[in-house]
């Protein structure tokens, strides 16, 4: 299951029913879970979880030093989910001292070759990265969301659940949730509609986000008072919440 040319540390820890191809390198402080399928060519140094049941391309690196010049050597980790697939020449750095220590990547993501994930970025499940795709440092991508060919994300800022950025974009300002974003710099072009269609949405729920996004983006009110409007009128609904909670919270202010 191990290829006699891979090096492998022997403070590391793989599960028995992982697979590493020749010329892999993994360092100290990493651990493998169960079915793991590390390609050849591959590099992972500590600290460094990967959860079961994912693939690892060839010449991907992770678990690296952060490109960060305030780092002097802390301890920081990187944090892998399960059943990721992480193609050719990803790079995924461990987080700084200053942005919590630690960079993760959730469970079930696609990150495609040439991507970049930076240090301190929290990616959540079910995220997908098209091929040079690059996060910047302390960036936050949520649920579902997907990002296109070619895009960057500036640091700081944050991607909602279930949107989707067209490709070669330059995100530097928070994308909602639910939404459709593209352009350097990014602009809003609406409700990405098929994607929810697509993740199981119904028509009605839909229809709502919709109305929400008139109400923040087209009817001219101030920021604030279209959240109030909004928690007004759709009192029930989770996800016109985590539209509002996330507006909310925004530092960098949103694409609009």
């Amino acid at each position: 299951m191990i290829h006699q040319t891979a090096i492998i540390d022997p403070e590391a820890k793989l599960h028995s029913s992982v697979e590493v191809g020749a010329y892999s390198v993994i360092g100290p402080g990493v651990e493998i879970g169960a079915d793991c399928r590390i390609a050849h060519h591959v590099v992972i140094e500590g600290p460094t979880k990967i959860g079961a049941g994912s693939r690892i391309f060839p010449f991907a690196s992770l678990g690296l030093e952060p490109q960060d010049k305030k780092f002097q050597g802390e301890q920081s980790y990187l944090e892998i989910g399960s059943h990721n697939t992480i193609r050719e020449y990803v790079t995924i750095n461990r987080g700084t001292e200053v942005g919590g220590g630690t960079t993760k990547l959730g469970d079930h993501g696609w990150i495609m070759a040439y991507c970049h994930i930076a240090h301190d970025c929290i990616v959540g499940d079910h995220v997908t990265m098209s091929n040079g795709a690059t996060l910047g440092g302390h960036v936050v991508v949520k649920d579902y969301a997907n990002i296109g060919g070619l895009s960057g994300v500036h640091q700081f800022c944050r991607i909602g659940e279930y949107a989707i950025v067209g490709g070669q974009s330059m995100i530097t300002q928070d994308v909602v949730p639910f939404a459709i974003a593209a352009g350097n710099r990014a602009k809003l072009a609406g409700v990405n509609y098929i994607g929810l269609d697509r993740r199981g949405f119904t028509s009605e729920e839909i229809d709502i986000i919709n109305q929400a996004f008139k109400i923040f983006f087209k009817n001219g009110l101030t920021r604030d008072v279209a959240l109030l409007k909004l928690k007004e009128e759709f009192p029930e609904s989770a996800h016109i919440g985590m539209f509002v909670d996330f507006i909310q919270s925004s530092e960098r202010g949103v694409c609009r």
